[in-house]
Order: structure tokens, then sequence, then C-alpha cells
């Protein structure tokens, strides 16, 4: 990679305006040039745009910068003609569900670095933080890396972990602990862009994938563990207010909203290797018609 001396012109994806807006801060203080955002307001490119688009494309349309321009590419040979425009260094993107192929990774002159939100190669895929909570894990961290033919498989160029999954975690309040350590390891990155360092090759013995949660994690088993069923029920809850999974209790389908693996005032249920007291819950939803 050729070496930079002057600031990067750099186009910005992300899934959120408070997102865009970190990323955005982060590349001004490193003396670099946002010069466009991109949102994918669809699943997959080619696709129809999915509910709730309107809503975060308004939400970030209301926090643009003064003549930033917005993307909302419906494919991605739409995405590589607009980015050709703009002339970019560099793409960053921090949340993109599309597969962003090498005829827009080539369209930048350095290319494109993603910000993943774990240490790679431990939780690649669309859902690392879900995983984490799911298997209790006591803490994420985030990962700069260049982007190659693969999801999140890119050799790391900054990353930093520490950052603390607590018991009630909520998706607001870990975001506020996850901006600076996204800042400081995109400033990180930018430094190393900028000094035309390749990047570290992941270790593939150590990788794992967090895919989209699989169908049967929206009903209780309580043949699993406590501890399992526990931090079932803190993932769906971490997704938002009244999510929770399905179960079976005393002969009454109920949708399991909070637990807690200490003796509390709620329904004691047996799990596979010990109690488990659920403290909030609601009547599941009546079956579809048919």
């Amino acid at each position: 990679m050729t070496n930079v001396d002057a600031g990067l012109r750099i186009v910005l994806v992300s899934f959120t305006a408070d997102r865009l807006a970190a990323l955005h801060e982060t590349c001004v203080r490193g003396g670099h040039t946002p010069v466009a955002y991109a949102y994918s307001r669809s699943l997959k490119p080619g696709k129809p745009t999915d509910p709730g688009s309107a809503r975060v494309v308004a939400e970030i349309t209301d926090a643009l910068p003064p003549g930033m321009d917005l993307l909302l590419p419906g494919s991605t040979a739409g995405l590589a003609r607009t980015l050709t425009g703009y002339r970019p260094d560099l793409l960053v993107v921090y949340g993109f569900s599309w597969r962003i192929p090498a005829s827009v990774r080539k369209i930048p002159r350095l290319g494109a670095i993603n910000i993943h939100p774990s240490l790679l190669p431990r939780y690649r895929g669309p859902a690392p933080v879900l995983h984490a909570i799911r298997n209790g894990d006591p803490e994420i961290g985030v990962t700069a890396h260049w982007m190659d033919e693969d999801f999140d498989t890119g050799p790391v160029l900054a990353q930093q972990g520490g950052i603390p999954l607590a018991e009630e975690v909520t998706a607001p309040e870990l975001w506020q602990l996850t901006r600076p350590v996204v800042s400081s390891v995109l400033a990180t990155a930018l430094e190393q862009v900028l000094a035309g360092f390749p990047g570290e090759p992941q270790d593939e013995t150590s990788a794992s994938y967090a895919g989209m949660l699989e169908p049967a994690l929206h009903e209780v088993d309580w043949s699993g563990t406590a501890a399992t069923v526990h931090n079932q029920v803190r993932m769906f809850r971490f997704i938002g207010p009244g999510r929770g999974p399905l179960a079976e209790v005393d002969g009454r389908r109920i949708r399991v909203l909070r637990t807690s693996l200490a003796p509390a005032e709620g329904i004691r249920v047996r799990c596979a290797d010990a109690p488990i007291w659920i403290t909030e819950s609601a009547p599941a939803p009546e079956p579809a018609a048919p």
C-alpha cells in the first residue's frame, strides 16, 4: 500500500446516526475529510426496502453535517458507480448488511476497513454481541480490519477489549461504553492505514461465527442449564423491551422476560443443574389463524 502524507478522503458507512457521528468525529480529529455517508436500506442488494429504514434514514438526515451527501444504494453496482464520483481514499464501514465485493472495495484508493464489535477472529458475522451475551461473556471488544471477500476475515489493524457486559445490559447503555472504544480503535487504524500497514492476519484456529439467531432459541429448553436459560433471556432483553423466548410453565405458555439465578419472588422452575426463577413474564401471543 502507498504511504500518504495528507489526510484521507473517506466515505463512511453505518447503520445509525450516532454511529456515523462517532466515525465522522474520529476522522476529523485525525485530520481526515468525510466526503459522504452511506446506509444500506435493504438486507440484501436489490431487495425491497426494509421496514423501519425510513425512520433510520430520517434520523441520519436530521443529523447530517451541512453539505454532506447520504447515499442509499439499491445495489452494489449502484454503490460502485456513486462512490467513483467522490474519489475516496478509503471506505470505513461499521455495520453494513451487504457483502461488499471487490468491485466496490477497489474504488477507494487504499481499500476498505471495517469496524467489528468483537475481538476478531472470535464472533465473526452479523450478531457478535448477541452471541457474547448468550454465552455469558463478561465483556466484548472492538476490532478494525481490512475488508476482503469474506465477512470479518481480513487482516487486523487495531483492536481493544474491556467493554463490560452488565447483567442488565441494554443496547443504548452498551453503545455509550462502546463509542469511545470505537473512536480509539478507528483512530489507531487510520494511523496504520497512513503508515501503509498491511495488518496482522487473523488466527483461523481461534475463529468462531456469530450468525443470526436460530429458531430454536425462541423457545426455552428447561433441560438446559440454568445459566444457559438465564443468558438466553438476557439476550432477548438486549434486543428490545418486551422481547423474550416462549416457554411452557405449569401447563401455560408464557413469554419469559426476566429471570434470576438466585432465589427471588417469581415462578421457580427446575433446569438441568439448578433452579431458576422467572421474575417477569407476559402471556404468550395467540397462535396465528390457519
